[in-house]
Parts: structure tokens; C-alpha cells; sequence
């Protein structure tokens, strides 16, 4: 009894084998066959074979079925490796079975071993080629490896076998096409025209095909074809305007868009495609005229305006008489699409770039207000109000920024300039070591925050603090000039470490050179350092650098004339930087003794 369940089951086994099998082969992956001619070649009764030719013994097709069957379901389970082991296996017995060569391929695919996939695809693909499943496992196998002029051959045997079937024939088209045989592409398009008639996908290939190749009345003819065929298509007008405007033919231009205004009048298109033939025949009065219709018009997206406009942005760099003209287009999107706070923003762009700092501010408020989650927008108001040196709505505006963007720190680095303009430093120094945590691979910004606390405890005179500040902020970027001037002319007031100050205003100065505020400090260094005659050289290139409109480097300079015995000259600047403002606490009391107290 026990000898009969195994048979049955090792029977019940085959019996379902068979079935899974006769589905596998006979429903997805066989072709229905409407007629003879569908098939690539005569189908060839032949049986299986093994390596040496011979046909199968009973013993190997079942050891074939068997490995078949469980390859199959180890695939179903997701145990691809273990299947493709088992097709492997399976195909050694019968290595033409073009079933276990498309499943191994079709593992092999998935599991991006795209030369196998090729391999065992290729020689499916060739065993049974009327099978289409096989065939189009093998064009995406040779897709991975760009085998562009073997695609063009499977798919030229598929619209043979299956000439209803347009998606074969497009297919076919593009790859001529990525393989530059035109001529090729053109006749498949032509073919595609005969049998489905004309279409805009076909149409449009060989008009770009046309253009490229500059055959003008076959573009033309193409685009007739495309009119007459669709003839309440408005685009079709306009590249015909533009095709005979390529051409120097401005009044068949014009009647091919006069033709589309008749048909679309309400499109605004139609317009831009006016305002492009003036501007071609250097008519730019007529031109603008037809973009402000355009851009009036609700039809018109608001991301093709802003596209314009963006030209606009370039032209108006070199051809400043235009800005007028991009500024009016920018009042229109604001009040066509006055609930898109792209259009407020792109009028903020053109008034910031203008330094048109109060007027932007008001654009970017309007696009903040329509939509707030935008972080560029706040970024560039954070920005127009540092410019404006309005560091109270600075201050104000970034706390809301950071409330909404808590992982940007740029918010963090501007609320705390804000502070720090109001003296505010204890709030600066908290913002300051928030912000920093969030700083990620950005050793410039991580160098201007390390800055920044250094000058924040500078004022708190936590010196050693401040100085600590500063050294990190030169190892995160040791070229920034800002903390280089800054560190060194802080080291000077206090009158300590002066070698080091010297070195880091030297090079400040090697960084930026003719720059009064550095050539100050360095020139102050050197007199700290008693260095009378170089600090004089060095202050007076800040003099001749600007620094007359500098209360401290008048003054500075005072400094140095006393010192070197000229108690007149020194006089004389100590007055002038007393008039100017912006002199040390004792600037009276020096001019009141005619002498510089230490």
C-alpha cells in the first residue's frame, strides 16, 4: 500500500508538470497564428535532442520535466538563484528548449546579468522564432547592451510577421533613427502612413527629419499634409508660419498666421507666434504689442510667461533699453495670475537685480504670503533686508523661517546678524551654536558661523572664546579673508600676539589686495608693533583706497604721524576724522593734548 501512494504521487507529480508546462508553452509563450505569413520561419516538427544530437530518452524528459517544473516554482517563490540553477541544469539535458532559455534569461535580466541575458535570450529568440515572447525578450536584452543594428533586424522580421501591428513599426522607425539611417526611418513612416493613415507622431518624425536634412518642400508638404488633415489644429499653422519665415517668405509667414487667428483667435500662442515674426522683420514695437496679448491672456500658462520673462532677464543684462518693457509684462503676470506666487517672485527677481530693494521686498512678501512652504523666497527676502539694513524685519522674518525650514541654517546665520546689528549678542551667540549643529560638508558656511561667534564674544569680551572661534573658523577655510582681518586686528587692539596678527593680515591683504579696511590693519599692526615708517606706507594706501571717508584710518593715520614726530599732521587727521565720525572715545582728548595717549 505504502509502494502504491508514492507511485500515485510521483505520477500526480508528472500529470501536473505536464499541464503547468502545456499552459507555459502553448499560452504565454506562443503566438496565435491568424495566417501562414505570420510566422518568421516554418514551424519544424523536430523532438528533442540532447549535446550529441540524439533524441531524448524517457528517462531525460523526465529528468528534464522534473527540473523544468521545480526551476518554475522555485522562480514563483522568489528563490531565483535556486531556478536558475535548476533551468541550468535542465537545459544541459535538453539545451534546445527554448522555454528554459527564456525563463533563464528572463532571471538572469532581472538580476542585471545583462551578458547572460543576452546569451541565453539571443538563442531562444533563434530556436523558435515565432515565438513572440522570446523575440521581445531579446530586444530588451539587447537594449542593456546597445545592440542598436541587431534590434533593427528582429523588429524589421516582426513587421513582416505582423504587419498590423503599428507599435512594431514605430519601434523600428526609432531605431533607425538612434542609428542615423534616415532614409531608412523615413520609408517605415511612410509605411505607417499607408496603414493607418496620417498621423502626428509619423508626421512630426519626418518633418524633423526634413529640417534636419534642410528639405523645405518636403517639410512644407509635411505640414500641408498635417493642416489638411487636422485642420482645427492651431499649432500646425504656426510651424508653418515659422518654416516660411525661416526662409526669408514673411508674407506667406504672415498668411499662414493670419489663417491660425481666423481658426483660434483666442489663442494666445498665436500671438507669441506673431510677435516672433515681427521681431524677425525688426518690427519690435508690433512684437511686444502681440506678447502683452499673450501674456493677458488666462489661456497662456504661467510657466511659459515665466520662461519668457527669463529670456527677458538675459536680453535686459546687455540691452538695458528693454527693462522697461520686461517690467510691464511683469505687472501683467501679476495681475493675470495674481494667485501664483511664481509671478510675484519672478517681478522680485528683475526689481533685486535692478537694486530695487524696497520694491522687491514688497514682490517677495506677496509670493511669501501665497506660498510660504517656498524656502528661495524667504532666502531672497532674508537677503533684501540685509541690503536694506532693515535688521528689524530681518530679524523678525528669519525667526519665521526657521520655525518653518528648522534644518536650514542660513536662517540661523542671518536672525543672528540681525541680533548682532542690534547688539543683541547673548541671542545671537544662542542662534548661532543652534545653527551651526546643521551644517553638513559646507566648510565655507561652517567658517562664516565660527566667525560670527567669534565676534559675538569679542563683544562679550570672552577673549579666549572669541580667539578659539576664529582658529576654527580658518580651519574650516583658511582663505577667508573676513576672519582673517578681523582676528588679527582684534589681536592688535589688545595688544597681544602680534606676530601671529602680522602674518594673518599679510595674507588678508595678499587675498584681497586694495582694500582699505585690511590695509588699515595690517598698517595698525605694524604700529602696534612699532613699526612707525611701514604703518605709515600701509595706512596711507587705505587713505588713498578710500579710507578718507574713515574716521578710524584718519585717525589711525594721526597715530602714526605723531609717532614718527610730525605733531602738525597728526593734528590735522585727528581733526578730520573727529569731523567725519566714527573715531575712537579719545579722539578729543588727543586733539584737546596734541598727543596720543597709550
Amino acid at each position: 500500500m505504502k509502494a502504491n501512494k508514492t507511485l500515485y504521487s510521483i505520477l500526480f507529480r508528472q500529470i501536473l508538470f505536464v499541464c503547468i508546462l502545456f499552459a507555459i508553452t502553448n499560452t504565454s509563450c506562443k503566438i496565435k497564428q491568424k495566417e501562414k505569413k505570420e510566422a518568421f520561419v516554418k514551424p519544424e516538427n523536430k523532438k528533442p535532442k540532447n549535446t550529441d544530437g540524439k533524441e531524448l530518452s524517457d528517462k531525460d524528459k523526465t529528468d528534464f520535466e522534473f527540473l523544468f517544473f521545480n526551476a518554475n516554482k522555485d522562480k514563483i517563490l522568489g528563490n531565483y538563484d535556486l531556478a536558475a540553477l535548476q533551468f541550468s541544469k535542465a537545459l544541459k539535458i535538453n539545451p534546445n528548449s527554448g522555454a528554459a532559455l527564456y525563463e533563464l534569461a528572463n532571471i538572469y535580466s532581472f538580476q542585471n546579468k545583462k551578458d547572460l541575458a543576452l546569451i541565453c535570450s539571443r538563442k531562444a529568440a533563434k530556436l523558435d522564432q515565432r515565438n513572440l515572447w522570446y523575440q521581445l525578450l531579446y530586444i530588451e536584452c539587447l537594449k542593456e547592451k546597445k545592440q542598436f543594428n541587431e534590434i533593427a533586424i528582429v523588429y524589421e522580421k516582426l513587421t513582416g510577421a505582423y504587419p498590423d501591428r503599428i507599435d512594431y513599426y514605430y519601434e523600428l522607425a526609432n531605431t533607425y533613427l538612434y542609428l542615423g539611417k534616415n532614409n531608412d526611418a523615413l520609408k517605415t513612416y511612410n509605411k505607417i502612413e499607408v496603414l493607418n493613415g496620417v498621423t502626428e507622431i509619423s508626421s512630426l518624425q519626418k518633418l524633423k527629419i526634413y529640417k534636419a536634412s534642410n528639405n523645405f518642400e518636403k517639410s512644407l508638404d509635411e505640414l500641408k499634409k498635417l493642416i489638411k488633415t487636422f485642420p482645427k489644429e492651431a499649432k500646425y499653422y504656426g510651424m508653418l508660419g515659422e518654416l516660411y519665415q525661416s526662409k526669408g517668405l514673411n508674407e506667406k509667414a504672415l498668411e499662414a498666421y493670419s489663417d491660425l487667428l481666423k481658426i483660434d483667435p483666442q489663442n494666445a500662442f498665436v500671438h507669441l507666434s506673431l510677435a516672433d515674426y515681427y521681431r524677425g522683420t525688426k518690427q519690435n514695437d508690433k512684437a511686444f504689442e502681440e506678447i502683452k496679448i499673450a501674456f493677458k491672456s488666462n489661456e497662456l500658462d504661467i510657466d511659459t510667461k515665466v520662461k519668457i520673462l527669463l529670456s527677458y532677464y538675459s536680453i535686459t543684462e546687455t540691452y538695458t533699453e528693454l527693462k522697461a518693457d520686461a517690467e510691464e509684462l511683469c505687472k501683467i503676470i501679476t495681475e493675470i495670475h495674481s494667485e501664483d506666487a511664481k509671478s510675484f517672485s519672478i517681478y522680485g527677481d528683475f526689481l533685486f537685480r535692478d537694486k530695487k530693494y524696497e520694491e522687491a521686498k514688497i514682490q517677495y512678501k506677496k509670493a511669501i504670503d501665497l506660498d510660504k512652504e517656498k524656502f528661495a523666497l524667504w532666502n531672497q527676502l532674508l537677503i533684501i533686508e540685509s541690503e536694506l539694513n532693515d535688521f528689524v524685519s530681518m530679524r523678525e522674518e528669519s525667526e519665521r523661517a526657521i520655525e518653518l525650514f528648522p534644518n536650514q541654517p542660513l536662517p540661523y546665520f542671518l536672525n543672528a546678524t540681525a541680533n548682532i546689528q542690534q547688539k543683541k549678542y547673548k541671542d545671537a551667540l544662542n542662534t548661532l551654536e543652534e545653527g551651526k549643529k546643521l551644517i553638513f560638508d559646507n566648510k565655507p558656511l561652517l567658517s562664516q558661523f565660527y566667525a560670527s561667534i567669534g565676534d559675538v564674544q569679542n563683544q562679550l569680551k570672552n577673549h579666549p572664546a572669541s580667539d578659539s572661534a576664529y582658529s576654527v573658523a580658518l580651519e574650516a577655510d583658511p582663505t577667508n579673508v573676513y576672519v582673517l582681518n578681523n582676528f588679527s586686528y582684534y589681536l592688535s587692539l589688545r595688544n597681544v600676539d602680534l606676530e601671529k596678527a602680522e602674518k594673518m593680515s599679510k595674507k588678508c591683504n595678499e587675498l584681497t589686495p586694495n582694500n582699505n579696511s585690511f590695509e588699515d590693519t595690517y598698517g595698525w599692526i605694524l604700529y602696534q608693533m612699532k613699526k612707525y615708517n611701514d604703518a605709515k606706507i600701509w595706512i596711507g594706501k587705505a587713505l588713498k583706497n578710500g579710507g578718507e571717508n574713515s574716521g578710524t584710518i584718519l585717525e589711525h593715520y594721526g597715530d602714526v604721524c605723531f609717532q614718527l614726530g610730525e605733531t602738525e599732521s597728526a593734528l590735522n587727521y585727528w581733526m578730520r576724522a573727529q569731523k567725519i565720525g566714527g573715531a575712537s572715545d579719545q579722539i578729543d582728548k588727543k586733539i584737546i593734548g596734541k598727543k596720543v595717549y597709550e
